[in-house]
């Protein structure tokens, strides 16, 4: 097939890993004509360009300031995302004619463009849905369903509602996911909804020297060490995590290591400048290898979501706990099933995300026997769920021959 890719997540190139760059090499690697289009914002200086890249045909597009801007020219740069895909399409695809194109949402930014596309090459669609949006923002008062915020949160229904539409098939993240898109959007074919989620190539993973990270990540040799990595933000509940490591200070259960970036990082700075707890440690937002020797040297890793959520989330980072044979702690709010997920299949704890001695009751449940165990499962998990191959066998029996 010839498969047309489009998201808003910057890569310059498909070699590094990654759920939507392992994705497209695996599709590559099958025979398939892959071309991916990607952004590329103003801040790098960089023009539109086209190159080839691990078989995939790059095509990265030159966009306003989308990340790490004001409202005004992030408001700007979003509204212009559209029109600059379709000109860089025409530019470098309007003699191409496209079996399929793939796309993502959120942001539901691109699906003009995608309407255009399926119009001017009669492409089938496919929609990767990592998210329900605007319904998450609403859920964390961030959009409003009446008042002034009330005309933004209606208009992202209505592209919400476009991005359902375009789509031959949806892909969700999770069972829960599916259940809850088809109670809320009824007249979606049943029948065109699958669960599909991220995934990752699967490859064997050297045993790490678990004594010698601790050493050089300046982490205790003889504790139980959490470990969480990703986004801090208002999705995550950073004012519960603070109140997680202030309980763990008065009983300690072990060692708790934070690593990451987000909107609500001055939160924990302030919380760790201001209290210097025992028994936790604030990392920077790491490059990708000293990243995974922070996961490598963990017992256990933790996942966190607002109680506030009323939509299933999957948060992505639970993938790069799961390669490293690490059990979690998944403290999300009662949609949620990745906490389901992981007790259910043996690789973790599920617990509330309101009480902060839940939360360390069920990290107090791991012992360093029963987190390897635990461990072992988890990644036995993500090689039969979560591995790119089986996404892959998923797209490609909708739409091959």
């Amino acid at each position: 097939m010839r498969i047309l890719f489009a998201c808003m997540v910057s890569m310059e190139t498909m070699d590094r890993p990654g759920i939507y760059s392992d994705l497209l090499r695996e599709l590559a690697s099958r025979g398939h004509d892959v071309c991916a289009m990607v952004p590329r914002e103003r801040r790098s200086g960089l023009p539109t360009e086209f190159s080839d890249s691990c078989g995939v045909r790059l095509l990265k597009v030159a966009v306003g300031n989308v990340t790490k801007s004001g409202l005004l020219e992030k408001g700007v740069a979003t509204l212009s995302i559209g029109g600059r895909y379709w000109s860089a399409f025409r530019r470098y695809f309007d003699d191409e004619r496209f079996d399929l194109v793939v796309y993502t949402t959120p942001p539901t930014t691109l699906c003009g463009f995608i309407g255009k596309v399926k119009r001017h090459t009669g492409a089938k669609a496919y929609l990767l849905l990592k998210d329900i949006f605007p319904q998450n923002s609403l859920d964390l008062g961030m959009l409003r369903e009446s008042g002034p915020m009330g005309l933004v949160y209606r208009h992202f229904k209505a592209t919400e509602r476009e991005s359902y539409e375009l789509a031959d098939y949806i892909g969700c993240m999770s069972e829960a996911n599916r259940a809850y898109l088809l109670e809320h959007e009824p007249w979606i074919d049943a029948g065109s909804v699958e669960v599909n989620p991220n995934s990752v190539a699967v490859a064997p993973r050297p045993v790490p020297d678990v004594p010698a990270l601790r050493a050089k990540l300046g982490l205790p040799a003889g504790e139980m060490v959490f470990v969480y990595g990703g986004s801090l933000g208002k999705p995550q509940d950073i004012g519960f995590l603070i109140e997680c490591l202030k309980a763990n200070e008065i009983n300690p259960v072990g060692y708790f290591a934070i690593a990451g970036a987000g909107t609500d990082r001055p939160r924990l700075e302030e919380y760790f400048s201001e209290s210097r707890p025992a028994h936790a440690r604030l990392y920077p937002m790491l490059p990708v290898e000293e990243f995974d020797d922070l996961v490598s040297s963990a017992d256990v890793c933790l996942l966190f979501l607002d109680h506030r959520f009323t939509i299933p989330n999957f948060p992505s980072r639970l993938l790069s706990y799961l390669k490293a044979s690490k059990p979690v702690v998944a403290a999300v709010d009662p949609s949620t099933d990745v906490g389901t997920i992981a007790e259910e299949n043996g690789f973790g704890f599920r617990c509330g995300s309101t009480d902060p001695d839940e939360f360390l009751r069920a990290c107090a449940r791991f012992a360093p026997g029963t987190a390897a165990t635990m461990g072992a499962k988890g990644r036995a998990y993500l090689e039969e769920n979560y591995d790119v191959k089986r996404s892959c066998d998923l797209i490609e029996r909708h739409f091959n021959g």
